[in-house]
């Protein structure tokens, strides 16, 4: 290997390593705040500089139990890419491998079922309009019909249609909540106000008292607030997202100060 060849290598192992901190990490917050399901659902990553190579979670496992090695790299078809101790659940990945080979943006794919997300997923109203985080997604949000479990992958062109070519936002019918996004920061922060706008509706919902609703102006408004923010918030930082991610990352640590310091 010549020298530039070594250090090319050296820089897409650093990459891969650094995508593998952050993927392990998204699933250690999910199941920190009681996101997760079980050994089901799933968040996939495109390795870094390839098209058809993705990271998973190794199947049987507690999202609680992932770390970097452990995960799996797979192709577009679920198969192993490369040697593992574990394997990866291929239904699963229908949905994932779908998003990803249809949109080369979307890096990151995260699926939940949260108890809040499917439950807005399965009225009829789907997600509305009634709160800060909800404004977010006005009007932003793609629905996919629910077609039993997603093991078939002749539902990938359906689902991708739905999708559309920009939608970062999806909620499966009776099913859960989707987010995709160019970064694992991204996708996971979107999922994270997706989860929090869907169990303030119910909230809102189990008063039984009238609702105030917001004008289409005031809600489109807001909207572009966000992704004005989006664009703007991480001007110094290589992706926008990234500053309110590592303060999610230090949940993840030991507190080493207290408040008397």
């Amino acid at each position: 290997m010549t020298p530039n060849n070594a250090a090319t290598g050296g820089a897409a192992r650093e990459a891969e390593r650094r995508a593998r901190e952050d993927l392990a990490a998204a699933y250690r917050l999910l199941a920190h705040f009681g996101l997760d399901d079980s050994i089901d659902t799933h968040i996939s990553l495109r390795v870094p500089g390839t098209r058809d190579q993705f990271l998973i979670n190794p199947y049987g496992l507690l999202f609680q139990e992932i770390t970097a090695s452990s995960l799996v790299k797979v192709d577009t078809a679920g198969r192993l890419v490369e040697p593992s101790d574990y394997t990866v659940n291929p239904a699963g990945f229908v949905i994932h491998s779908a998003i990803h080979m249809a949109r080369h943006d979307a890096t990151c794919v995260a699926h939940t079922h949260t108890t809040a997300g499917v439950a807005i997923s399965s009225l009829a109203c789907g997600l509305q309009p009634v709160n800060q985080w909800a404004l977010q997604f006005y009007r932003r949000v793609a629905y996919h019909e629910f077609e039993g479990i997603a093991v078939d992958a002749a539902e990938r062109d359906r689902l991708v249609a739905d999708l559309g070519p920009r939608a970062k936002v999806m909620i499966l019918r009776n099913h859960g909540l989707l987010t995709c996004g160019s970064s694992v920061a991204e996708a996971m922060l979107l999922m994270f106000n997706l989860d929090r706008a869907c169990r303030v509706q119910l909230a809102i919902q189990s008063t039984g008292e009238p609702v105030h609703h917001l004008s289409h102006d005031v809600c489109e408004r807001t909207a572009s607030q966000y992704e004005v923010w989006e664009q703007t918030s991480g001007a110094s930082e290589r992706d926008p997202f990234e500053r309110e991610w590592q303060a999610y990352l230090r949940r993840l640590e030991p507190v080493r100060t207290s408040y008397r310091d």
